[in-house]
């Protein structure tokens, strides 16, 4: 297995990108980032210096991971979706040290074209609806939509909403893996049995 890197993509020296990761049209990685094995980075990717992408991520077409992001194992960022660092820019203050870290955890799903506001952790295997802007933490397994952000629904592993109330008690099962899902308050866990 080894690292595929389209002949108009730019690696800095002292990136780290794990194997099997592919880097497609016009891809600029600089040289502090961390990206796992098995990532794809679509044509007119960006990845900053302080950046840290887990194993199996995808990253569309034109989306920018600024520093202070981190994406855990198997993340998926959509076309044109965006991340920022900074909560109030202005071209004429410098604020890189006010950098704000950004958290998507594992397997979470960023819609096309949504706005992820630095500062705000993203929970495991959320799911972030197309144009969505997210300005607050959201829990594992929510479903989001709407600008700001709004929780509609809860979202299996695999991809697919449940039949469960926003808060309260409830179980469901995933359709597609049999697999049962808990919620207590406003809290959705999967059952490992």
């Amino acid at each position: 297995m080894s690292i595929q890197v389209h002949d108009s993509a730019i690696v800095d020296e002292g990136a780290q990108i794990g194997e099997g990761s592919r880097v497609w049209h016009f891809v600029h990685v600089c040289g502090g980032a961390r990206i796992g094995e098995g990532v794809s980075l679509g044509q007119n990717v960006f990845v900053g210096n302080r950046v840290m992408i887990g194993d199996y991520c995808k990253v569309q077409n034109n989306v920018s991971v600024y520093d202070n992001v981190t994406l855990e194992e198997g993340v998926f960022c959509g076309p044109s979706m965006v991340f920022t660092n900074v909560y109030n820019p202005r071209s004429l203050i410098e604020r890189k040290s006010e950098y704000r870290d950004t958290l998507v955890q594992k397997g979470a799903t960023l819609g096309a074209n949504c706005t992820i506001v630095c500062g705000v952790t993203i929970g495991a295997y959320a799911f972030i609806g197309a144009g969505a802007v997210i300005n607050k933490d959201v829990p594992a397994y929510a479903l989001m939509v709407g600008v700001p952000a709004r929780q509609i629904g809860w979202m299996s592993e695999y991809g697919e909403q449940l039949d469960l109330p926003l808060e309260g008690q409830g179980e469901a099962l995933c359709q597609h893996t049999g697999k049962r899902y808990v919620l207590q308050g406003k809290q959705l866990i999967k059952e490992d049995a």
